[in-house]
């Protein structure tokens, strides 16, 4: 009876298996379609970098000649080359600070007590809700005063302090236990000794998150940097890919697409370096 009973169990978990087969299948394929779809802008992309313009509107389909003279247009002739060592510095200059400074922050609204701390992080979280380009003006009149135009301080130091990194710190710091801080104050350690030997070693992973959210949207950044940088050398590269539409020095779509391309490469190194811990610090907030 045993044995038929084993029989019949075997038979039916091969039939089920049979049946889940074409579902996996099936899930792939989807998964594969989609992966397509999201990837064919950057493909398509990619393939115009290699060719002329000849070759684009014969809308050929296979990879062109012109990869290198086009990648000189690029990084040579029309300076792309400079405008991402700027938004590199401007970038690693804004995410350090950042960091830094929303890790002093979290350290306060949690660890310390002092008067008005919930009303300012309520303005704190009221400022998250306020877009940049809405403090444009009072923003370009307070840094002109002060003679910054055209320099790296004006594109840098208005954006040190970040809402959003402030309240992530605060909201990680909030769920590590609190004895750990009181057992920190029994062998006799400053705040900063805290901070450093306990609780960033227990924050890579929301440092590695929010290091790839401050550096993408550096990156990204066009209008500031657009008004306040005057020099055209020490423009940013999102600011640079615009020369490419520029009619007076002749529009080249293929070495327009492969700027667009090689501008994005940075930031997926980033991702790729810091995957990691950004998938897993936004994780350590959901589950808790």
């Amino acid at each position: 009876m045993t044995t038929t009973n084993n029989l019949i169990g075997s038979k039916t978990s091969n039939w089920s298996r049979k049946r889940k087969l074409p579902k996996r299948w099936y899930v792939h394929v989807l998964l594969w379609i989609a992966c397509l779809l999201v990837g064919f802008p950057l493909l398509y992309a990619i393939l115009l970098g290699t060719q002329n313009n000849t070759d684009i509107f014969a809308y050929k389909l296979t990879p062109g000649t012109h990869l290198l003279e086009n990648l000189k247009i690029v990084l040579v002739d029309r300076n792309m080359g400079k405008f991402m060592l700027n938004s590199l510095a401007q970038a690693t200059i804004i995410t350090v600070g950042k960091t830094v400074i929303s890790l002093l922050a979290g350290l306060a609204f949690v660890y310390f007590r002092f008067p008005g701390k919930w009303l300012i992080f309520g303005f704190v979280l009221i400022t998250l809700m306020m877009p940049t380009d809405i403090m444009i003006l009072a923003l370009f009149r307070v840094v002109s005063g002060l003679g910054w135009g055209s320099t790296i301080y004006a594109i840098t130091v208005p954006f040190l302090a970040s809402a959003t990194g402030s309240f992530l710190f605060r909201q990680h710091f909030s769920n590590i236990p609190a004895e750990l801080s009181e057992a920190a104050q029994l062998d006799g350690a400053n705040p900063l000794q805290f901070l450093f030997k306990i609780l960033i070693p227990m924050s890579w992973n929301v440092i590695g998150a929010l290091a790839v959210i401050e550096v993408i949207y550096v990156w990204n950044m066009y209008l500031w940097p657009l008004i306040i940088m005057r020099e055209e050398n020490k423009q940013v590269v999102q600011v640079g890919l615009t020369a490419f539409t520029s009619t007076d020095l002749g529009v080249g779509y293929g070495p327009m697409m492969l700027a667009t391309v090689v501008a994005t490469i940075p930031p997926i190194i980033i991702f790729i370096l810091l995957q990691k811990s950004f998938m897993s610090g936004f994780q350590i907030k959901t589950e808790k």
